[in-house]
């Protein structure tokens, strides 16, 4: 009987406190409304043949392995993508959240605790004590605490976290993307230096060849020790290259082993295809599907949205705040008797505050909030202009790289048969070593030149796939 009755007053506690619950008004606070920002009709850049903007197809809604198709380079994305650091860290941030969030939820609901108190003692009759023995006493209490959440106090608290956790999941993808263009960046790099590195060692035999026989014919009085020197002047310039490019590509190697989340080691670098000019006819979309996109556009809308909850937080600070708390239990100063009707104790106790004076305190929080919301609807559609720009910028570039690499390729060819006819009619004698030594040096230059316009070439097109948003879709 004892026990039913008990049951009976926790749970006329639990509806008691169901029914405050139910008269909750609505959360204080403004509806978070999304910022205005007018998109251009087209991408600029974007009204070159080989762009088509016109398509709602994006190159930023493909998934990393159809855009880099070496096989070399995806097998550094994969592993970069599961090894990286920075990846690793975004996503212990994201757990990190969630258990902030899980904290922050709690306080919505009653706190519930349970206690108990045992004393015993074991008199010796020799003592002459007149105690029962063994002597026993002991309790068990119930308690529970609530504050209602009238004005949305907790729940702008937990929308804040919420969307901190959302800003946490799209900043992990804006790693992903970063970390995608960081891995093609420096391979395509580390694929043109092998090509300068080619490059310096057939022009070095070249030039070996040149010294052979400017030493040839000086030696039978044919031309003076000059042309030697001159042609010696040639061949360590291009001998000296040689170290400082090895440096570049090794270093080049371990900034690779460093992004896979491994140690210094050598990377497999033999693809003859990461210098190709990339495809022409590339879709870029519509520009205001870049809003949906962009992970770091994304991340910025998750930190105003949190900042508008937080307005919420500062205005439920002036309204009054109602606490409830109540205990029940049972004890007795024996075994048998704890449990015993007799000694049963209810109580319940309500409180309610009302903020008068605070010294301007939550007028300054309110102050705060409301100006942290604008910085962040200012950051917001600044990472929108920057978005934009990145998509114009990367277009431009793709343009114009591509013409730079096709005149650069004419300026290769011109520079190879100037070099073929100099030597020509050196060792015919119509001509000065300075004529080969200048159209060799110039051949070097020019085609050193023509491997840096191919590689800018080919990074406008990750330049372009991670300004569109492509990169972290799985």
């Amino acid at each position: 009987m004892m026990r039913h009755t008990f049951s009976s007053q926790i749970a006329s506690v639990a509806l008691l406190s169901a029914a405050i619950s139910s008269l909750a008004g609505c959360a204080a606070g403004p509806k978070y409304v999304r910022p205005n920002y007018t998109a251009p009709p087209v991408y600029r850049g974007a009204d070159n043949a080989q762009i088509s903007s016109q398509s709602a197809t994006s190159l930023g809604d493909e998934e990393w392995s159809r855009v880099f198709q070496e096989p070399e380079l995806q097998d550094l994305i994969r592993k970069a993508l599961a090894n990286n650091y920075d990846v690793r860290i975004a996503a212990q941030r994201i757990l990190e959240q969630q258990a902030q969030v899980r904290i922050v939820r709690s306080q919505e609901f009653p706190a519930v605790t349970v206690g108990g108190t045992g004393v015993g003692a074991s008199v010796p009759s020799s003592l002459g004590v007149q105690l029962p023995s063994p002597l026993s006493a002991g309790a068990l209490s119930v308690s529970a605490s609530w504050t209602p959440d009238f004005w949305g106090l907790y729940r702008r608290q937990t929308e804040a976290a919420r969307d901190q956790l959302l800003a946490q999941e799209w900043a992990r993808r804006a790693v992903q993307m970063t970390l995608v263009q960081q891995v093609a960046t420096d391979y395509i790099q580390l694929r043109a230096l092998d090509r300068q590195l080619e490059i310096t060692r057939e022009t070095l035999r070249v030039r070996q060849d040149s010294v052979d026989l400017t030493r040839t014919l000086e030696s039978g009085g044919s031309v003076p020790l000059s042309d030697v020197r001159e042609s010696e002047q040639l061949l360590y310039t291009a001998s000296s290259q040689i170290p400082q490019l090895e440096e570049q590509i090794q270093q080049q190697e371990n900034a690779l082993a460093f992004l896979i989340g491994e140690n210094p080691r050598p990377i497999a670098h033999q693809d003859p295809n990461a210098l190709a000019p990339p495809p022409q006819d590339v879709p870029v979309g519509i520009p205001s599907q870049l809003l949906e996109r962009r992970p770091d556009i994304q991340e910025s809308e998750a930190q105003l949205t949190a900042a508008n909850a937080q307005i919420g937080v500062a205005r439920a600070q002036f309204f009054p705040n109602l606490t409830i708390s109540g205990s029940a239990g049972v004890g007795g100063d024996s075994l048998s008797s704890i449990f015993s009707t007799a000694g049963k104790t209810v109580y319940g106790i309500g409180s309610l505050t009302q903020p008068i004076f605070e010294g301007g305190k939550l007028r300054g929080q309110l102050a705060l909030s409301e100006a942290t919301k604008e910085e962040m609807v200012l950051n917001y559609q600044k990472t929108i202009a920057g978005a934009f720009r990145d998509v114009s910028d990367a277009l431009i570039a793709s343009d114009k790289q591509r013409t730079n690499r096709e005149e650069q390729e004419k300026l290769v060819a011109a520079a190879q048969d100037a070099t073929r006819l100099a030597r020509i009619r050196y060792q015919g004698g119509s001509t000065a070593y300075l004529e080969v030594l200048t159209t060799d040096s110039n051949l070097y230059t020019a085609e050193l030149n023509l491997v840096n316009a191919q590689q800018n070439e080919a990074l406008s097109l990750v330049q372009l796939y991670s300004a569109l948003g492509g990169g972290w879709q799985r």
